[in-house]
């Protein structure tokens, strides 16, 4: 029994000793804070403590925490008013700018070292006021080189502050700080300046915008004449091609063999016939240039004669051959006509010649006999006693042409 009440002693101890340790010998360093740690024994530690856990023993060390974020300072803001800038022309001008500035990296113990580390009543640093104080007399320094209009020149406003930045670093490096930028935000002259400053921008934006119509104006002026040229180029190329197509047309058409006026169909090819082998060579390079064909012997004697010859000899082979088919048809439809005319008469005559035979006279009286008809009712109105009906002799003698 009394082990185990020395054991939860011992327990107890432990966990009351884990809860204490941390608040007499580890400190924290948040986030946005720079740790310097300083000892009664041997001074500032020669290094910045990143955020985090850190050694710290109650009694022994001091941690201070430095921000490490950037602060700025604001001139012209809706708290203070313009810092005022004597111009090199010796004119008043209130500028609105902002200088972020921080601590360079690694050397806040040295700021603590120096004695700058010091928090004033309002809450303010030692090091930012005198950060404030050198950055005062910087920029009043350094803007001063510029000129009434030189604010208004965007290019040598921001030339002129990056030397003030280059020359403000030179004067933060011993108080450790390092300045990101000089942002000049607005410039305000006197109310009389300020009307004279307007018109001289007026004036500025004036010239500027002449010279951009000057440059416009010469711009449209070569593309302008560019476009005139353009127009002038595809005309003559346009008429060109118009000639060319009109030339390879009319060679297409009429072709190049001279028939010295002869315009009956076929006298180009007669007058094609009639040229030497030579005078044919010819005739074929110079319509080789004109169709601009590389191999004259692919020319045949249709590129030669032209379409229209060619059309006109097919006209007038067609009627010719029409004409004369048409004599042979109309020939001979006469004498198939006279031969059947012939034939027929004499086919008639021998019907004619076998129906005056008895025989014949026998057969018409046959076939008129089948067109008889009697009377349903017959009477015997005959004064010889003998019905007509029953002479049957009489009508076969009188159909065939007998008394």
């Amino acid at each position: 029994m009394k082990g185990f009440v020395r054991i939860c002693q011992l327990s107890l101890l432990t966990l009351l000793f884990l809860w204490i340790a941390p608040t007499c010998f580890i400190s924290t360093v948040p986030l946005g804070k720079i740790g310097v740690r300083s000892s009664n024994a041997s001074g500032v530690l020669a290094a910045d403590l990143e955020p985090g856990w850190t050694l710290n023993m109650a009694g022994i060390h001091t941690l201070t925490l430095l921000p490490s974020h950037y602060l700025f300072l604001d001139y012209g803001s809706e708290d203070g008013q313009g810092l005022q800038i004597r111009t090199r022309d010796n004119n008043n001008v209130f500028v609105d700018v902002s200088v972020p500035y921080r601590i360079k990296p690694g050397e806040a113990h040295q700021i603590m070292m120096a004695g700058n580390h010091v928090e004033s009543t309002n809450g303010q640093y030692r090091f930012q006021r005198l950060a404030q104080e050198t950055t005062v007399s910087v920029l009043r320094e350094g803007l001063a080189n510029l000129t009434s209009s030189d604010f208004y020149h965007a290019d040598t406003r921001l030339k002129v502050a990056g030397e003030t930045l280059a020359r403000l670093n030179q004067e933060l490096a011993p108080l450790h700080l390092e300045a990101q930028a000089v942002l000049v935000r607005a410039v305000t002259f006197r109310e009389e300046y300020e009307k004279q400053l307007q018109q001289i921008q007026l004036n500025e934006q004036n010239k500027l915008l002449d010279g951009a119509r000057e440059r416009v104006a010469k711009q449209q002026q070569e593309l302008d004449n560019y476009e005139l040229g353009t127009n002038a180029l595809a005309n003559a190329r346009q008429q060109d091609w118009i000639k060319r197509q009109a030339d390879l047309e009319r060679a297409y058409q009429v072709g190049f063999v001279d028939t010295k006026g002869d315009s009956t169909p076929g006298s180009a090819r007669r007058a094609l016939k009639a040229l030497s082998d030579e005078e044919r060579a010819k005739l074929r390079e110079e319509v080789g240039k004109v169709l601009d064909i590389d191999a004259p012997e692919a020319i045949a004697d249709g590129y030669l004669l032209g379409i229209k010859n060619i059309e006109a000899e097919t006209l007038e082979y067609r009627q010719r051959v029409n004409a004369e088919a048409d004599g042979v048809s109309q020939r001979l439809a006469a004498e198939g006509a006279a031969e059947v005319a012939a034939v027929q008469g004499e086919f008639e005559s021998k019907i004619n010649t076998l129906l005056g035979s008895p025989s014949g006279r026998a057969y018409v009286a046959y076939k008129s006999a089948e067109n008889v008809r009697f009377a349903e009712t017959l009477t015997f109105q005959s004064t010889d006693g003998i019905p007509a009906v029953l002479r049957l002799r009489d009508f076969a003698l009188r159909f065939m042409g007998g008394g």
